[in-house]
């Protein structure tokens, strides 16, 4: 990893301020109750809704997609599919990286942001941490909003693909660069930030440790990531095509060389790595209003928009190394999206926040 920012981390080649103002973030009218879980520090697990069609929310003609995103012209991508795929360490990263997944990977950011009550994180922050690091930054819509919010930090984020925007707060900067690599940033951060992490690592535990030898004495790492497979209330439906898909992504993820199920360690990679003061939180995200309550409703409608428009993309490279042809894959995606649909159907995605500090106090 390299890192070209100046020492007072405001000379970075965007000469003119420009005002983002959460112009890429969309969202559903919202009142304070549909925000909130009741007592404790997360929600509890959901319970089912015995009238689940009741208040039923649609977002996807919210959806709204920037136009300032890179010119593509300047970098080659991989097409396969019909799908583009990043050329830079090809194959390392297997979701598409075009306009249709920058979309989605937008409306996820609003899910993440959503189910902690609209906000980029759950660690304390004292101010703003004068270097933030955001890795697989994707859009870089975090990345963005935290510089928006956060004017004195100086905030980088980096990726495999180029598809951020072009046009930036004078704060914050892109690099396309692999977080395995070895990183050799000329100062330490503040504050790292790593987002939907459980498809992009080999070894997501040397992640964790390179980037705990990467922060300052007291700077804090958050990471948001999903635990798979999904979970049920109730009995599992063995025989639906939602339960046999998420067994099938986990054999394939293997025999891609991933694992999807590193989240559920993270704990330890951070405690491993010398973080202290570890926190940990869990939050649920229902596959459909099956769920009691304004805030699982409003959830669960994010989470299965985000996931009909990602089925496809994440099931093509995986299950196609199980031996299934594009067309059977898409015609087997039809019959998991009827089940993210079908409210008699009680599954629910298990999602960790975790957050912990490096020894030390800050120069």
């Amino acid at each position: 990893m390299m890192d070209a920012s100046s020492s007072n981390g405001h000379d970075n080649g965007y000469a003119t301020p420009f005002s983002w103002a959460s112009s890429r973030t969309t969202s559903v009218d919202q009142d304070a109750s549909m925000l909130s879980w009741g007592s404790g520090s997360a929600p509890s697990l959901p319970s089912v809704d015995s009238d689940s069609q009741t208040e039923t929310m649609s977002i996807s003609d919210s959806i709204r997609s920037s136009t300032m995103t890179l010119d593509s012209s300047f970098y080659h991508f991989v097409q396969e599919n019909g799908r583009t795929y990043h050329r830079y360490k090809e194959g390392r990263y297997f979701l598409p990286n075009d306009t249709a997944e920058q979309e989605r990977l937008d409306l996820q950011h609003q899910l993440f942001t959503l189910a902690i009550g609209n906000k980029l994180n759950i660690a304390p922050l004292q101010g703003d941490p004068p270097r933030v690091l955001d890795i697989a930054t994707g859009t870089g819509i975090w990345a963005i909003e935290f510089a928006v919010q956060h004017p004195e930090s100086y905030v980088i984020g980096t990726d495999l693909s180029p598809i951020q925007p072009q046009f930036l707060p004078e704060n914050c900067r892109f690099e396309i660069d692999d977080a395995e690599d070895e990183w050799t940033f000329s100062e330490p951060f503040d504050f790292i930030h790593g987002r939907a992490l459980m498809s992009c690592f080999n070894d997501p535990a040397a992640v964790v440790q390179q980037a705990f030898d990467n922060l300052a004495p007291g700077g804090v790492m958050e990471f948001q990531d999903a635990l798979f497979p999904m979970s049920y209330i109730g009995e599992a439906p063995t025989e639906s095509a939602l339960f046999r898909w998420n067994n099938m992504m986990l054999e394939g993820v293997t025999r891609l060389g991933r694992s999807w199920s590193n989240v559920q360690h993270y704990h330890r990679y951070f405690r491993d790595a010398g973080f202290v003061d570890i926190v940990e939180k869990r939050f649920y995200w229902p596959t459909s209003p099956w769920a009691k309550g304004r805030y699982y409703k409003t959830v669960a409608a994010y989470f299965q928009e985000d996931m009909l428009a990602g089925l496809e993309a994440m099931s093509l490279k995986v299950l196609g190394v199980l031996g299934m042809s594009p067309d059977q894959v898409r015609e087997f995606v039809e019959e998991v999206k009827r089940d993210f649909r079908n409210t008699n159907i009680h599954a629910y995605l298990t999602v960790t926040y975790i957050y912990g500090h490096k020894p030390g106090h800050p120069v």
